[in-house]
């Protein structure tokens, strides 16, 4: 029965991915009839310039995303510590602005985003092996609070420029380019080549350190280079593309359900295939809803995860 899920499952993914792909190169402010594509220029170079480099950075982040909440959930063995509800991506987020105001080249953007995920995530899987979920959510909360604070200031700052920023914030795919695909491309093939090799490892370190030693894992070390590579995932993502909440959060726990399934050997793949699927249709659906005007994928996804989030946060606490 699992088996057949899992097959059903991964040819439907496989399927939309052919559907979404095509939709989203045709349809938009402007939408394209697929026979005038490469007999129409304007078609062509709209489509070659803009749509798929957007297309393709929509699933690069949305694999980035899920892959980076799944191990993140495995680490914390909790299933609502998502990058951006415990604050690594806004400190993912406050890095890429900070290389944005110094006038920072894009790819400094994942460098700084990096660097200020990697010293948060280090401190909270710190504070996480004594503190309670309430202690984590509360410094996630805060630290996002503060760090917004200061990214409204800096928007302040900035007058007329404040829109890019603001963007920023909340989530934005339109500015496109060759580099920033390849760039998230390389992040992904290096995080989850590096996931993939732990792979066996990831059921083992749920449980508790002294269990996982005894069958030759150090599970305390393995954790944190899984947690400064999801921060690796997590940076790379939102330097290019802001804050876009919650995809980290929902598509583990989908996927999960769907398969009914919690081996992290299977569900780390099905979820980063589906994570870019998901980001795919949301952008989608963003850019067309309310054409010409463009939604913020963050807001989408939002008003997507947030009710998912308060239900699981409901879910846990009737449990506790």
């Amino acid at each position: 029965m699992f088996r057949t899920r899992l097959f059903m499952f991964s040819v439907f993914t496989v399927l939309a991915y052919f559907v979404m792909f095509f939709l989203a190169i045709c349809i938009g402010d402007e939408v394209i009839n697929p026979m005038e594509i490469f007999s129409n220029d304007l078609y062509y170079q709209i489509i070659i310039d803009i749509r798929l480099p957007r297309v393709l950075m929509a699933i690069l982040v949305g694999m980035l995303l899920a892959s980076s909440g799944t191990i993140t959930q495995t680490v914390f063995s909790n299933p609502i510590a998502d990058p951006y509800i415990i604050g690594i991506a806004s400190t993912a987020a406050f890095g890429a602005t900070l290389a944005y105001m110094l006038g920072m080249s894009d790819f400094y953007y994942g460098i700084l985003g990096f660097l200020c995920s990697c010293a948060f995530s280090l401190l909270i899987f710190r504070i996480a092996s004594n503190a309670s979920l309430s202690t984590l959510l509360v410094i996630g909360i805060s630290v996002a609070t503060f760090l917004g604070s200061i990214s409204s200031f800096l928007s302040y700052i900035i007058g007329e420029q404040s829109f890019k920023i603001t963007a920023f914030l909340m989530g934005y795919l339109g500015i496109v380019s060759y580099l920033r695909v390849a760039l998230l491309a390389f992040a992904l093939c290096l995080c989850l080549g590096i996931f993939y090799f732990h792979r066996n490892e990831l059921n083992i370190i749920l449980s508790t350190d002294d269990e996982a030693l005894s069958m030759g894992v150090n599970s305390k070390k393995l954790k944190k280079i899984l947690l400064v590579v999801s921060s690796i995932a997590v940076s790379f993502g939102v330097a290019f593309t802001g804050l876009i909440a919650f995809v980290g959060l929902i598509i583990p726990h989908m996927v999960r359900v769907i398969i009914r399934d919690y081996d992290n050997t299977k569900i780390l793949p099905l979820c980063t295939l589906f994570g870019g699927l998901f980001l795919l249709v949301c952008d989608t659906f963003a850019r067309f809803a309310l054409a010409p005007v463009e939604i913020p994928i963050g807001i989408i996804t939002s008003l997507i995860g947030a009710p998912i989030f308060l239900y699981l946060a409901l879910k846990i606490r009737r449990i506790d």
